[in-house]
């Protein structure tokens, strides 16, 4: 009876193993069930196998499967392009469809500093959702990071928190929380530490959206109004503001294209 209750133990933490994975990076269930079968017919440990299989599907196999989906990885390591950390391309965050790859390419060449990216979608299937965004799940969207001066004044490449966002400019209740949506400000949880000595470099930041405007591939991109303001982009009308349904988006940039 024990080992039967045991097994039934089992079964439900693998059950629940498969639905985070599959909630985090939307193909890491399929790869722990390929574990499972593996080290049962081979008789190796599972913690042994699954980091090789995973790197194998994240390197080699998922990035050909996924441009017969229309969708492309962007860089691990690129000089002008890069992901905040590890988390974004390990996790498979960072496909997006070629015409967005392309345009952010293009759109560093207008920039004299990189572009840092942050959550922009899954592999595969148009409405897959990655969570915790809304809108993230058809290969059209991508969050960016502001640009930051240090201590001193000077431009960095750091940024102010270690997952890039919950990090807000400013440091104050918004209309939307003071309304009631208690998730407006939820980000500020999942900054996973911060370094309050960095400012928002406003000619940078500036010159990014701009340079993102200027393609015309550019729907629309969400920054608070304020932000829109003290920019001086208060007349281009795809800056917008995201609804109070959403999160705030005075801690990083998100783009979105046709």
């Amino acid at each position: 009876m024990r080992s039967k209750f045991m097994s039934f133990i089992k079964l439900i933490a693998h059950i629940l193993f498969i639905i985070f994975l599959t909630v985090l990076t939307q193909v890491g269930g399929i790869i722990w069930l390929l574990t499972i079968i593996i080290s049962k017919n081979k008789d190796w440990k599972k913690r042994h196998v699954f980091p090789i299989v995973y790197l194998i599907f994240n390197l080699l196999l998922i990035p050909p499967i996924a441009k017969q989906f229309g969708r492309e990885r962007l860089p691990w390591f690129h000089n002008d392009l890069v992901p905040r950390n590890w988390f974004y391309p390990l996790t498979f965050r960072n496909y997006v469809n070629p015409e967005l790859k392309q345009m952010l390419i293009e759109s560093i060449k207008n920039c004299e500093f990189k572009i840092t990216y942050l959550d922009a979608c899954f592999p595969f299937y148009n409405g897959f959702p990655l969570l915790p965004h809304l809108s993230h799940n058809d290969g059209k969207k991508v969050d960016l990071s502001f640009m930051y001066l240090n201590k001193d004044g000077k431009p960095t490449e750091q940024k102010p928190s270690n997952s890039g966002y919950g990090a807000f400019i400013k440091d104050a209740n918004m209309p939307c929380t003071d309304n009631g949506h208690w998730q407006y400000d939820f980000p500020k949880y999942l900054s996973f530490g911060m370094n309050t000595e960095l400012q928002l470099d406003k000619k940078r930041t500036r010159a990014l959206l701009k340079a993102l405007l200027s393609k015309s591939e550019t729907q629309s991109i969400f920054i608070e109004p304020y932000l829109k303001r003290d920019l001086k982009l208060q007349n281009e009308y795809r800056i917008r503001f995201q609804g109070c349904h959403s999160v705030r988006h005075d801690d990083h940039i998100h783009l979105q294209i046709k």
